[in-house]
């Protein structure tokens, strides 16, 4: 069964659609790159996935569940987790205390998360006893993606991993996702405007540009003729 199922879906604000007659699955342990240029619905599809955001038309559905914008929580329970392009960490918290609002784990399990935090990213363990609001810009988005998989997503969404960050740091970081699909199995939409690192973790490629796909295959066949993607951003 895929893990996700999108039909013909209309999505946007104020009634307007932005993402216009989306078909999309996303299988277990398959990483999806979704690009696209600014404004061509990307962050509008991933809300709409994790609940955040109604659907004007069509449906969405995680693990055969339609998922149901007016309870996100629901989504979020049935396996979704989502790295919000702004992060959203609570800043006055420690690194810790982040986790922990996370995790929901009883006592006695928190240990096991905080260690699989730092079995990913291993510079957040100094880190635990800091606010979230004093990390660096990287050490930040550490955090929001470690929040994430300790809660064992079954649908990972990651919106701009690399938004603010040195590319140095970016070359590190997205391996996480890889990662992530290979030892949970898990499928992972990401969003990346660096699209060379994007199609190297990807198994697939799916090109929105004004809120239509107007290019999906294989990640492989785009890496060996990146003017596909190209063009497709060109119009």
């Amino acid at each position: 069964m895929s893990v996700l199922k999108i039909e013909q879906l209309e999505a946007g604000y104020n009634g307007v659609p932005v993402v216009r007659g989306l078909n999309l699955t996303v299988e277990p342990g398959e990483v999806v790159a979704l690009l696209g240029p600014n404004g061509a619905g990307k962050t509008t599809t991933l809300r709409t996935i994790s609940g955040l955001l109604p659907a004007i038309s069509g449906s969405v559905s995680v693990l055969g569940a339609p998922t149901d914008s007016r309870r996100p929580f629901k989504v979020a329970r049935r396996g979704v987790a989502h790295v919000a392009e702004d992060r959203s960490l609570f800043p006055g918290l420690s690194v810790r205390e982040n986790l922990r609002l996370a995790t929901g784990l009883k006592r006695r399990d928190r240990a096991a998360a905080y260690d699989r935090a730092v079995d990913v990213f291993p510079p957040l363990a100094p880190l635990m006893n800091r606010q979230a609001g004093l990390l660096s810009g990287g050490e930040q988005q550490m955090l929001a993606v470690a929040r994430a998989i300790v809660t064992g997503p079954q649908l990972l969404l990651v919106d701009e991993m690399s938004l603010g960050l040195a590319p140095v740091i970016v070359e590190e970081m997205l391996p996480v996702v890889r990662r992530v699909a290979d030892e949970l199995d898990a499928a992972v939409i990401v969003v990346e405007q660096h699209i060379h690192l994007a199609l190297e973790l990807a198994d697939r490629a799916v090109v929105l540009a004004n809120g239509e796909v107007v290019l999906d295959g294989d990640a492989a066949s785009f890496r060996g003729d990146p003017s596909q993607i190209e063009a497709s951003y060109l119009g």
